[in-house]
């Protein structure tokens, strides 16, 4: 009999949400049994002060054949945390396993250099196709990549999955050299900062992707006019760059919060295609907000009315617990970038939009 951790991705990313393990005794009370250590406690107890109830809280205890189930309000998964029983105290490293919603959903695939999960739908004949692109530090070498580190890294794939299983779902990892940030360089990072042209979303990379995205579209699986990219952070540029490489595969994309540069911005306010960027009211480097409005008004002034432009506020953001508290403003401006969490819930029903164009609708 295992001990098992339960997770589903949320706004942190995996986050636990169920707790089992072997036990020889009655089940405990529930005013025996306490979580704590894990990461942004603090702020669970911000919202547990709002809402009346915080993270890691057990709403439901069960025993059965000698199985212990701990229901509990989700907490982050992304570091340590101490569960207590009475005098019995458990850590993460006491569980057998980690299972996370949604991920037995996906099949490992490699062609050539490109990396990816899949999940495919039930459903028979030609069927859309989401692609998603990661964040930063979630790819890897080009020989030491995982298939992995980006599916359970942040909201998004897996929930896509789960929420459209009538589509294909595409998850490619990127090849990308460690990702090694300096604070100050970073905030002062200019518009002609250019991102490494090798790795990351790189053109040669992307081309490969799109690649195997014809193969699918030529052997009948994938609709040709319902094909999509999304992605937030290097994820939300490599979704704009895509829109050059593969101007001709893609019916419409949401960039998110994505990296600006020259090249970027040229790209972005250039698409003539249907597109919807997203950010926060202010993120954590000082230019990029700039260059997404500024794009957009642009692409508009050129003539594409499909193109449009949410702009998160803290009322937005704070729905899904982000950047609440006591914070510092360094600290709230790096949290505000999750603006891919109301994104990817669908909050101005932004994934409806994109999941509706069809390639070729006009944009006038």
């Amino acid at each position: 009999m295992k001990a098992v951790i339960y997770c589903r991705m949320e706004a942190s990313g995996q986050e636990v949400y169920r707790l089992a393990l072997p036990w020889a005794e009655a089940a405990p009370e529930k005013e025996a049994i306490s979580i704590t250590g894990f990461y942004k406690e603090d702020q669970g107890q911000y919202v547990r002060s709002v809402k009346g109830v915080g993270y890691g809280e057990v709403t439901g205890i069960s025993l059965e054949d000698g199985l212990l189930t701990l229901d509990v309000t989700c907490f982050s998964n992304k570091k340590d945390f101490t569960l207590k029983i009475g005098e019995k105290t458990f850590t993460k490293a006491d569980f057998d396993e980690t299972r996370t919603d949604g991920l037995e959903l996906f099949e490992k695939c490699e062609e050539g250099d490109v990396l990816y999960r899949l999940a495919s739908p039930a459903a028979q004949g030609k069927r859309p196709l989401l692609l998603f692109l990661h964040g930063g530090g979630n790819g890897g070498p080009k020989d030491g990549r995982d298939n992995e580190k980006h599916l359970l890294a942040d909201y998004g794939p897996l929930n896509f999955a789960l929420n459209y299983p009538d589509i294909y779902v595409m998850a490619p990892q990127a090849i990308e050299l460690p990702l090694v940030i300096d604070p100050v360089k970073f905030k002062n990072m200019t518009f002609d900062d250019v991102m490494d042209p090798e790795h990351g979303w790189s053109r040669r990379y992307l081309g490969k992707v799109c690649d195997i995205i014809r193969r699918m579209i030529r052997e009948g699986k994938v609709d040709e006019d319902r094909v999509y990219v999304t992605g937030f952070s290097m994820g939300g540029a490599g979704t704009i760059r895509m829109m050059s490489v593969g101007a001709d595969l893609f019916a419409a994309c949401v960039p998110v919060c994505p990296s600006m540069n020259r090249e970027t911005f040229n790209i972005l306010r250039s698409i003539n295609a249907p597109v919807w960027a997203a950010t926060a009211y202010v993120d954590h480097t000082i230019y990029r907000h700039k260059y997404i409005v500024d794009a957009v008004m642009e692409m508009k002034d050129r003539g594409n009315r499909n193109a449009h432009l949410t702009i998160y506020s803290p009322e937005d953001l704070a729905k899904y617990d982000i950047a609440v508290g006591d914070l510092t403003y360094e600290k709230r401006f790096s949290e505000n970038h999750l603006s891919w969490v109301p994104t990817y819930h669908d909050e101005y029903g932004i994934m409806s939009w994109l999941l509706n164009q069809r390639k070729n609708d006009s944009i006038k």
